[in-house]
């Protein structure tokens, strides 16, 4: 039966479920506060990665985070402050950092992302996507040897979980890498992710889902949800109220203030990343995690991309400069010959990400709202697993069973 549903987001995951919801039979309209051309979807590091099967709740980070607090320019940087939110996240972030946990979040990850990788292959081939993509793997490149030994470690995870990483030694990096010097001692190969470059994949579904339908309403601020008997009548704007069956919310890390006018709780912090561009031919061929820095790099179509850092720090578009330095300088350090001029770190930008505290997105319906369902909370995985969200999410709209088993990823989940 053919719904009205808006969705309440115009990035990577509102556009995927936009996407699969008129496939569907839907009709669709896409709603965003902003103009739809800026933020996380479009200053991401562009994978998809199945080999990022580790929450960002592990073992040890929360300690990690104590001791970076103190420095903006680590790699993760949670400023401390009195807000009943953030407190209430950061203890259920801890709370969530067991092995435990990783273990258990392990194949709901991995089975996500490579579903949401073979439906990016499947949307290029049935709508001819011409947008930029290769599957050509991703490194992680390796300092030291205990960071070595942890990515071996996590590449052993990952094999039980069926995907393809092989251990890469000096002599394989010149292989992999002729054309640059690199500062390592090794690493591994994750031969199942794939790169993409996000504003190319945005631009041509925007224009793709416009030709089947799909309404958008671009700077449209949401002021309001009208809900009666746990059920959205309305949605309100300051130029318009919209009406429609079904209600996707799909805000990234505004997601937790609509979710508030409805009763629902969220725990979700903003996670800035950073992103520095730079279209000077570099020689790099494959992406790369630089592993101690945490820093990612992306051979783009015509420029590369360099990006990285967690801050949590509420919600603001603030380019912090140390942080930007601190990119910078990671990137000279893991490629000697290689340094980002003034201009180029000048003309970094940001994205926030939506962090949920035990490193799963929120997907599903509320007990507290029957016509809505909620699909954020992806932090640095949305990229990857937005057409498996989208999927899923379109699925539920029309009843039918999911293509993923999602339980562990419901919005009413305790902490």
């Amino acid at each position: 039966m053919s719904k009205e549903v808006i969705v309440i987001g115009g990035g990577i995951i509102g556009l995927c479920c936009a996407y699969y919801l008129q496939k569907e039979g839907h009709q669709v309209t896409v709603i965003d506060q902003s103009n739809m051309d800026a933020g996380a979807s479009y200053v991401n590091a562009g994978y998809l990665s199945p080999s990022h099967i580790i929450p960002l709740s592990a073992p040890g980070v929360m300690r990690k985070g104590i001791k970076w607090m103190f420095d903006s320019s680590s790699p993760l940087y949670i400023k401390p402050r009195l807000d009943p939110d953030f407190l209430k996240w950061t203890y259920a972030f801890n709370k969530s950092c067991t092995a435990n946990h990783v273990k258990k979040a392990i194949p709901v990850i991995r089975e996500m992302a490579v579903l949401s990788q073979e439906l990016y292959a499947d949307i290029r081939e049935n709508e001819h996507f011409t947008s930029h993509y290769r599957k050509d793997g991703i490194l992680m490149l390796c300092q030291t040897e205990a960071s070595l030994q942890e990515e071996l470690h996590t590449a052993k995870l990952a094999t039980e979980e069926g995907l393809e990483v092989n251990e890469v030694s000096l002599a394989d990096l010149k292989l992999l890498e002729p054309n640059v010097n690199l500062n390592v001692i090794g690493g591994t190969h994750f031969k199942c992710d794939a790169h993409t470059t996000p504003n190319e994949f945005m631009t041509e579904m925007k224009a793709y889902l416009k030709t089947k339908g799909v309404l958008f309403y671009a700077n449209e601020r949401v002021e309001d949800l009208d809900l009666k008997n746990q059920k959205i009548v309305a949605l309100i704007t300051k130029q318009h109220r919209f009406t429609a069956d079904e209600f996707v919310l799909a805000a990234g890390s505004w997601s937790a203030f609509l979710s508030k006018k409805l009763g629902i709780n969220l725990l979700l912090q903003a996670g800035k990343g950073y992103r520095i561009n730079t279209s000077r031919p570099t020689g790099i061929k494959l992406p790369a995690i630089l592993t101690e820095s945490k820093v990612a790099v992306t051979p783009m179509n015509g420029f590369t991309r360099f990006g990285g850092t967690m801050e949590i720090a509420g919600i603001n578009d603030n380019i912090n400069k140390t942080r930007v330095e601190a990119i910078a300088n990671a990137v000279t350090k893991y490629y000697p010959e290689l340094t980002l001029t003034k201009d180029e770190k000048d003309g970094a930008a940001s994205g926030l990400r939506p962090v949920s505290p035990d490193g799963l997105p929120y997907i599903g319906k509320s007990a507290k709202c029957s016509n809505l369902i909620i699909a954020a909370g992806h932090a640095m995985m949305g990229w990857t697993m937005a057409t498996g969200t989208g999927k899923v999410v379109s699925e539920l709209v029309s009843e039918k069973s999911a293509s993923l088993n999602v339980a562990m990823c419901h919005p009413d989940r305790k902490f």
